[in-house]
């Protein structure tokens, strides 16, 4: 016999009003910011709920969802959510960490921390809603800091059919089955958050590996750049990006260090860069200070900076 547990299911939703008590019974307490108050609402809402575990599907409507401090304090939730677009992209800030995300990504995020959340009216979405207790059992590291993970192929593929699987065929189950199923996917989440595509095939670590030069290369000059800002620019998990650079025999701050360093000799050697001087080259490298970047091209080329410099330019560019 099927158990009984909350189901509901909106064709359409009237109003921002009504929209926001919905949206927030469901995510929490939150600010919703919309163009116009006064336009019928071209939102949907379709959820279903266990005890532990919710999966819903959202569509339309241009908004943008704030949960801050405040909110949090009065409506605490402990879930963790992770958000699949179907269709359309939106803007995913959390922390330190944010980016845009649409069909090929996906975006695991804690609720208990201050979240802004933007899409415009084309938005179609999933969102299953995990406690976040049973994700820190699983993962230590899923719960440290929103991921924005790959779901165009791999483990992350697999995650974005099984979602849609289950919001598709959840009238079906019963509370048991719904969230037996809810916890294998969660499972799964937490290894594509640990970044267990590693063990995925050698040909696609070597792609992946790939990817990462060719982003460090053309960000080396970048202040921030860091494992984090590649891993969510490209889309894998910040474990899964060092584990790749690991199995290459090397790390991502090495890789940034040469190719900052390969950067600042090209431009030392460059008469386009004749006018500038050492220091103000070292930090439009990403170097922080004058001193360290000395020190490092020194022990990477066997020269100064002024002596390499000197080499490659000739006197009358040298003034």
């Amino acid at each position: 016999m099927r158990d009984e547990y909350q189901w509901t299911s909106a064709t359409a939703v009237p109003s921002v009003t009504d929209w926001s008590h919905a949206f927030t019974a469901l995510h929490g307490a939150s600010e919703i910011t919309v163009p116009d108050r006064t336009t019928p609402w071209t939102g949907q809402l379709d959820s279903q709920q266990s005890a532990r575990y919710a999966i819903a599907l959202c569509r339309g409507g241009q908004e943008t969802v704030t949960r801050n401090a405040r909110h949090i304090s009065s409506d605490p939730r402990g879930n963790c959510e992770l958000l699949i677009p179907l269709a359309g992209a939106a803007w995913v800030e959390q922390g330190s960490s944010s980016g845009e995300i649409s069909a090929g990504a996906m975006a695991f995020c804690d609720m208990d921390r201050p979240l802004t959340f933007a899409h415009d009216d084309d938005f179609l979405s999933i969102a299953l809603i995990v406690p976040a207790r049973e994700v820190a059992h699983r993962s230590p590291v899923a719960v440290r800091e929103p991921q924005m993970l790959r779901a165009d192929s791999g483990l992350g593929r697999v995650i974005r059919t099984m979602v849609t699987t289950l919001q598709e065929e959840r009238e079906l189950l019963s509370e048991a089955t719904f969230d037996l199923a809810c916890e294998r996917l969660l499972d799964l989440v937490c290894l594509a958050v640990e970044g267990a595509s590693d063990t995925a095939p050698a040909g696609q670590r070597a792609t992946v590996e790939v990817e990462i030069r060719r982003y460090i290369r053309r960000h080396a000059s970048d202040e921030d750049l860091d494992t984090t800002v590649i891993a969510r620019a490209l889309g894998w998990s910040a474990r899964y990006i060092q584990h790749v650079l690991q199995a290459a025999g090397t790390t991502s701050r090495e890789l940034i260090r040469r190719e900052r360093l390969e950067l600042a000799r090209a431009r030392l050697a460059s008469a386009h860069w004749a006018g500038h001087s050492v220091a103000h080259i070292a930090y439009s490298c990403g170097f922080g200070s004058h001193a360290s970047f000395s020190t490092a091209f020194r022990l990477e080329f066997g020269m100064t900076p002024r002596e390499a410099r000197s080499n490659a330019l000739p006197q009358s560019d040298l003034g």
